[in-house]
């Protein structure tokens, strides 16, 4: 078996592997150690919005020193398990994968890497994540900037943000902890916002001593805990329902925090939205709004339209001289395996399958591309906590693996099965996840507009779904020999 990532996914799909199945494996990780987004993301204040034992493995707890774990941890907790399931030897670092090409006499995958290696797997998982390509802005002017710029997930670590004049592109989940977090080292520090996002307070903490010892020592407490949050999460996910009382409650909770901890009249009706809440994904930020009261952060509620050699010009052509450029710009999640190139059936491309939109039975498989799993793939995003959703789509491709070892030849999606999953999927989105579609800028749409990435409903409901469905669609074949 070949798997494409090492961040959560991967580890998730190596785990059930060998749990589930005999299959050896082989993991390619591009980056230079294993832990996807929390490897790559270094900003300052980088921390998760999920408490910590809702983002985590259920088959592996960890002594968590705070209720959302910040990167340094998560990033300890990646190395932690793949050192007690015995990955390590399985993980080729450093190395990208660059095409996956089915060949239907084998019955197998060519799998070639940017070096020029090439690897034969029966089975290749992909789990490169959703958010891990950029999204660069293309303002005119940009190249001319003299100072530092750079993404958020491309952190600086060489650049000295002391006594400088920083500008922050974005007022989503990123920027709302790089904001805080670097407020204190700036000399001034200006904040663009394009829309204002729904923010929630985070209130995390860490856990008192007390705490950590009951979660080490006593038999299901933090499975307990677990189950406790994921039980919670079932009546945040009716707010996503623009009618429902639930979104009249969460936007009442939202707008109660603007007013109690934003001091300035005007700043207080620039971060109001004037759309459903979970139009945008919600942000949680316990420290956000208080760090725009300080009197050296300033918000400017318009888009960024272009940049000079010494700053940044806003929609209004007003000019604003910083230092250094911080691009929290986001990332480009509709573009499903970007750099990627995967070959099927008759050696047909799963961009040319995705041209219209990006679709997959449970998020997981395509038609016409058998033996081909995708973990994190189209509207699997959401559900609580995406740990979760993962072992979830990792059990799928587990299970179709011992059909595998069983005496299948190969597996493959049932197109029909396919098109009335999505068709379904369309409808939740419409029905009971509504407020996604009440026009905001949000980054769950193609081109098209169709919602490609957000999963519409509770993780309870997806593992019910994956585990009723995919024999259903995800169909076994024989040679005839």
């Amino acid at each position: 078996m070949g798997i494409i990532g090492a961040g959560f996914g991967g580890i998730a799909a190596a785990i059930k592997l060998r749990q589930r199945t005999s299959a050896t494996f082989t993991i390619f990780e591009q980056s230079g150690d294993v832990g996807g987004t929390w490897y790559d993301n270094r900003y300052p204040g980088c921390e998760v919005d999920i408490p910590s034992h809702a983002y985590s493995f259920s088959f592996h707890h960890h002594d968590w020193t705070r209720t959302h774990a910040r990167q340094p941890e998560l990033l300890a907790y990646a190395n932690e398990v793949v050192d007690t399931y015995g990955l390590r030897p399985h993980i080729r670092l450093g190395t990208r994968v660059t095409e996956v090409l089915w060949d239907e006499n084998e019955l197998h995958h060519e799998v070639r890497t940017a070096d020029g290696e090439s690897h034969v797997f029966d089975v290749v998982i992909s789990a490169l994540g959703l958010l891990s390509v950029p999204n660069d802005p293309d303002w005119p002017g940009l190249e001319d900037f003299a100072g530092p710029a750079f993404h958020t997930s491309r952190w600086r670590e060489d650049v000295d943000l002391r006594d400088k004049r920083v500008a922050v592109v974005g007022t989503g989940s990123t920027a709302a902890q790089i904001v805080p977090g670097i407020a204190d080292a700036v000399r001034s520090l200006v904040v663009f916002q394009r829309e204002p996002g729904w923010v929630e307070p985070k209130q995390e903490r860490a856990f008192t001593a007390r705490e950590r010892w009951v979660y080490r020592h006593v038999p299901g407490a933090q499975r307990l805990h677990r189950a406790v949050l994921f039980g919670r999460s079932l009546a945040r996910v009716k707010a996503y329902d623009a009618t429902s009382r639930m979104q009249d409650t969460m936007r009442s909770r939202c707008l109660d925090y603007i007013r109690r901890t934003v001091h300035d009249p005007a700043t207080r009706e620039a971060v109001t939205p004037d759309y459903p809440w979970g139009c945008k994904r919600p942000v949680l930020a316990s420290t956000f709004y208080e760090a725009l009261n300080l009197p050296h952060v300033d918000l400017v509620p318009h888009p960024v339209t272009s940049a000079t050699g010494t700053g940044l010009v806003d929609a209004r052509g007003v000019h604003h001289d910083v230092d250094v450029l911080v691009l929290s710009t986001g990332f480009q999640p509709t573009r499903f395996l970007a750099g990627l190139d995967v070959r099927g059936i008759d050696k047909r491309s799963i961009h040319d399958a995705w041209k219209e939109r990006a679709s997959a039975f449970l998020g997981v498989t395509v038609a016409g591309f058998p033996n081909f799993f995708v973990l994190y793939g189209p509207n699997t995003n959401g559900g609580f906590s995406i740990i979760a959703q993962l072992e979830r789509q990792a059990e799928v491709a587990a299970r179709a693996v011992r059909r595998l070892e069983l005496g299948t030849d190969y597996v493959d999606t049932d197109e029909r099965a396919q098109r009335r999953y999505v068709a379904w999927i369309d409808d939740q989105i419409a029905r009971k996840a509504s407020a996604m579609e009440s026009g905001c800028r949000n980054y769950y749409h193609s081109p098209g507009g169709a919602n490609v990435t957000q999963w519409p409903g509770s993780h309870l409901k997806y593992l019910v779904v994956t585990r009723l469905l995919d024999r259903w669609g995800i169909r076994s074949f024989a040679v005839p020999r």
